[in-house]
């Protein structure tokens, strides 16, 4: 299968650049977020996990694959956050490769003498990612002209400073009330703060709780117990209840909970 192949490659691919290898098993388990954001999250973890006091670990995304990110964010509606792509430096986590076209990087290898390893699963068209990569990014660069991905990386730098400070704003002193550290939420505290800074309020804290690829539906769907109250019942999340308990949100893993979902 695909693991044991996988298992095989490591220290002949890292040989010609004289670099040690390193095997991780990992076992992905589900956490309501589909398949590939499970994987991704139990592969960051492991990655994380691997690097030494001080270390970074470099991540091999390019230019293509951040056009592909934030045209999947655009479609599931996930807010400017969504839209900002994925960030050139996050933790100990670092993109050099991100400027550049996935053809830019093919052609180094090859002049290297590299071979890099095809993943049999980024050309399987059941995953969106793969529709995106092989249908969506060539028809877009086909009817609209050459520069489409360079101009949603760019489009993704912009919404990322945005987001960025708008971020900063709803985590600094008094909107949220530290509300990544709280159990619950205030209402009357959530109704007073500007919408940009509610949702943001809103998202970190279901992050904080644990759910897992909020979307702008789940936010929304959350702040109408706010913004909208007029008794309804609980809302589903991505592994989250919440409901408005004495004018407070409160977030509970899900347990038979018959409320609408979001």
């Amino acid at each position: 299968g695909v693991a044991d192949a996988l298992r095989s490659l490591p220290v002949p691919h890292a040989a010609p650049l004289t670099l040690p290898a390193r095997v991780v098993r990992v076992a992905v388990t589900g956490t309501g977020a589909g398949p590939e954001a499970s994987a991704r999250e139990v592969r960051y973890a492991a990655l994380a996990a691997a690097a030494g006091p001080g270390e970074r670990v470099l991540l091999g995304h390019t230019l293509d694959d951040q056009a592909e990110t934030v045209l999947l964010g655009l479609a599931r509606g996930s807010g400017a956050r969504s839209l900002a792509g994925m960030a050139a430096e996050r933790g100990v986590f670092v993109r050099p490769l991100l400027t550049l076209g996935r053809e830019v990087t093919a052609a180094a290898c090859a002049e290297l003498g590299l071979t890099p390893w095809a993943d049999p699963m980024n050309a399987d068209p059941r995953f969106a990612r793969v529709r995106v990569r092989e249908v969506v990014l060539p028809t877009l660069e086909r009817e609209l002209g050459p520069g489409v991905r360079e101009a949603l990386a760019r489009t993704a730098a912009q919404l990322r400073r945005d987001a960025d400070v708008l971020d900063a704003l709803a985590a600094g002193p008094e909107p949220g009330a530290d509300a990544a550290a709280s159990e619950t939420l205030s209402c009357r505290r959530l109704a007073g703060l500007e919408p940009a800074i509610r949702d943001r309020v809103v998202r970190a804290w279901l992050a904080a709780r644990g759910a897992s690829e909020v979307t702008a539906a789940h936010v929304a769907a959350v702040t109408a117990l706010v913004t909208d109250w007029h008794g309804q019942r609980a809302v589903h999340g991505p592994g989250l209840v919440v409901r408005r308990v004495d004018g407070r949100l409160r977030a509970d893993p899900p347990a038979g909970d018959r409320g609408r979902p979001c």
